[in-house]
């Protein structure tokens, strides 16, 4: 016989919570069974017992708690239950605040979307890790993120897959969790593929390193990715091995992380001129000026195209050939006189002088083409003399790419007084050291009414403000570089941000280097007055004597370009550099010359044409004023604050002898 099972009483029904059903006080109890022998009257069924009337009770149980509330917690009252109490508000207090959590964390995840992503309405992973407390804040709140896959890790035999995310724009990734029955795991995992996922932000296992994780519900897009042929593989790959995959090697940390340096120190140069009343100018790339007067420039020119356009079996006429052609036209010429002498005499015959006069002319044009078509060597036109005839190249003149914008800047500064060029420059040096490239960056500021004294507190202010800026910006990226590549490349930086640069003349700067050799230096280059300092002269100073920057400043002239001002002894010019530990030199800059007389005679001394610097000199010649400037090339500011090794990594497409991928 089966056992009947006994019904609950309707006053076990009226609460679920056990902790709130105290047998042992009769107060509460009797309140309880009250409230269920009324059942019947307050749903207005009264022919019922209290086991038939159960359903009907249930279905206005909701209803009949509200309206006994006041009852219940007064009967609660009555009870000695102050710990129960303490618990029962500790846990209302921890929903209300996981409720106002949850509700801030979704106000806050609407504002910071990314204005221009709205196809996704998608979120920065680095905007995720700075919203406070490293991303706490949005835990409860559902985004999305797009990004590359650096690691996929499967777990729980295939029912789970853990993403590693980054976008680029910070160098914390961001783990996506994502389970089989949300999407394809073995599509997701590989690294390099692109992905774009929704899902909830929650907090990670105790224990864990990251602050939060993203469980993702769906996946927006795959950009998939063969491993097999991917040549970012996860483990570290030689900088070497980048360079030939230049297309590909922003996928990797360092890149990033440089690019990301290489920005912010963009941004800040602005920032810097900016607030300081200098104006941005864009100078010509295409010049016919050398600043530098190496002569290491990149010609432009169309010559070569149109030897290229010469047609196939054209031949070039030889010397005999144009002889012969020269002979006709003699010929010619013999033939008019002739035919003219005839017409002159009674009775003669003029109708022949034209047809003769325009043979004649018709073999001289054939002569001139021949003339000229025979000084072209390799379908490139040449002078009487063999040089090549640049009248009829693009410019008419010899033009090249710029060294330095430094020039042409001048004429603004010369208006409108703080002025400052940002942009690449080019040099035709054959040099394969770790330290030059083709094309590289240069920062020229100009300022009328400045000495070289304010050019040098100029250039220290701001190599400071660019140092503090990055550090302040960029400090998870420089950590990450000085932990894999230099670990003493963030306390250099933080030294040169800190400290004022030090002043010494080139003079009392030899005499340094000279005691230092009388003391047992080695260096690789003699030191003597008159060198132009090498790379170890100038690391020695700044690393082993001042132990910070330093300003060399009034060089000999003979080594310094003819636009730096004479100064009174005669043998030195009002020209500086600014030496910094780990590089050597990383600025150099002058007090320019305004004088001139002697501009034109230091020019003659280095070898230019006075006249091909017309330009130039006009400034000198209508209203000259003291002015100074400098030039900073942006890549060894970048090496400085990264700690490569080579230039070729911290400029996106390096250019050098032999490759222009």
């Amino acid at each position: 016989m089966k056992s009947r099972r006994v019904p609950r009483k309707p006053n076990e029904h009226f609460f679920r919570w056990r902790c709130l059903r105290p047998r042992s006080n009769r107060a509460l109890c009797a309140e309880l069974h009250e409230l269920s022998d009324r059942l019947s009257t307050d749903t207005g069924d009264t022919t019922h017992t209290r086991r038939d009337t159960r359903t009907s009770w249930l279905s206005v149980f909701p209803s009949l708690v509200r309206s006994r509330t006041a009852d219940i917690m007064a009967a609660l009252a009555d009870m000695d239950l102050g710990e129960l109490k303490t618990q029962l508000a500790a846990v209302e207090a921890a929903v209300q605040a996981k409720t106002t959590a949850a509700d801030g964390a979704a106000a806050l995840a609407g504002t910071i979307k990314n204005p221009y992503s709205r196809l996704y309405d998608r979120v920065s992973i680095s905007t995720v890790h700075a919203c406070p407390d490293k991303g706490a804040s949005l835990i409860g709140a559902s985004i999305v993120v797009g990004g590359w896959v650096k690691t996929g890790r499967v777990a729980d035999k295939g029912a789970l897959c853990f993403l590693e995310i980054n976008d680029g724009t910070g160098p914390v990734n961001l783990q996506c969790i994502v389970r089989s029955e949300v999407y394809a795991i073995d599509e997701l995992k590989a690294t390099g593929t692109c992905v774009v996922v929704h899902g909830e932000v929650k907090a990670p296992p105790e224990g864990a390193s990251q602050v939060v994780e993203l469980h993702v519900t769906k996946v927006l897009h795959v950009g998939p990715c063969d491993a097999a042929k991917y040549p970012i593989a996860k483990k570290k790959i030689s900088l070497e091995f980048l360079r030939e995959k230049i297309h590909l090697r922003t996928r990797t940390n360092t890149i990033a992380a440089i690019a990301r340096i290489r920005s912010a120190l963009s941004y800040a140069t602005h920032t810097f001129f900016h607030n300081n009343g200098f104006l941005y100018v864009h100078t010509p790339l295409i010049t016919q000026s050398d600043c530098e007067g190496a002569g290491e420039m990149f010609q432009v020119t169309t010559l070569l195209q149109a030897a290229d356009e010469e047609k196939e079996g054209e031949t070039v006429p030889t010397a005999a050939d144009v002889d012969a052609k020269r002979s006709e036209v003699t010929v010619a010429g013999e033939d008019v006189k002739a035919v003219k002498e005839v017409a002159k005499q009674e009775g003669g015959d003029k109708s022949a002088v034209k047809p003769a006069v325009d043979k004649m002319l018709k073999l001289k044009m054939e002569l001139t083409e021949m003339e000229i078509a025979s000084r072209k060597i390799g379908g490139i036109l040449r002078d009487e003399n063999g040089k090549i005839e640049y009248k009829e190249d693009f410019f008419g003149e010899p033009t090249f790419l710029t060294v330095s914008g430094q020039l042409n800047v001048e004429t603004y500064a010369c208006a409108m007084t703080s002025v400052y060029t940002f942009g690449p420059t080019f040099r035709a040096e054959n040099s394969n050291t770790t330290r030059h490239l083709a094309e590289f960056w240069m920062i020229e500021p100009e300022i009328a009414f400045a000495d070289l004294k304010d050019d040098m507190q100029c250039a220290e202010d701001y190599v400071r403000h660019c140092l503090n800026h990055v550090l302040k910006s960029n400090k998870k990226d420089l950590e990450f570089l000085s932990k894999m590549y230099d670990k003493e490349s963030l306390s250099r930086i933080e030294n040169v941000a800190q400290n004022a640069f030090g002043r010494v003349s080139y003079t009392e700067a030899i005499e340094i280097l000279q005691k230092a050799v009388a003391d047992g230096q080695k260096f690789v280059y003699p030191v003597e007055w008159g060198i132009d300092l090498a790379t170890e002269h100038e690391r020695y100073l700044a690393e082993q004597v001042y132990k910070k920057p330093v300003i060399v400043y009034n060089y000999p002239k003979d080594i310094k370009a003819f636009y730096m001002r004479l100064n009174d002894d005669d043998k030195t010019v009002a020209a500086m550099d600014v030496l910094v530990p780990g590089v050597g030199e990383l600025i150099g800059g002058s007090q320019r010359e305004e004088r001139i007389d002697v501009m034109e005679s230091r020019m003659k001394e280095s070898g230019l044409d006075p006249a091909e610097y017309e330009w130039y000199m006009d400034l000198r010649r209508f209203g000259s004023v003291v002015h100074s400037g400098f030039g900073l090339g942006f890549e060894r500011l970048i090496l400085f604050c990264t700690g490569m090794d080579n230039i070729r990594d911290v400029i996106p497409y390096p250019r050098w002898p032999g490759n222009c991928t």
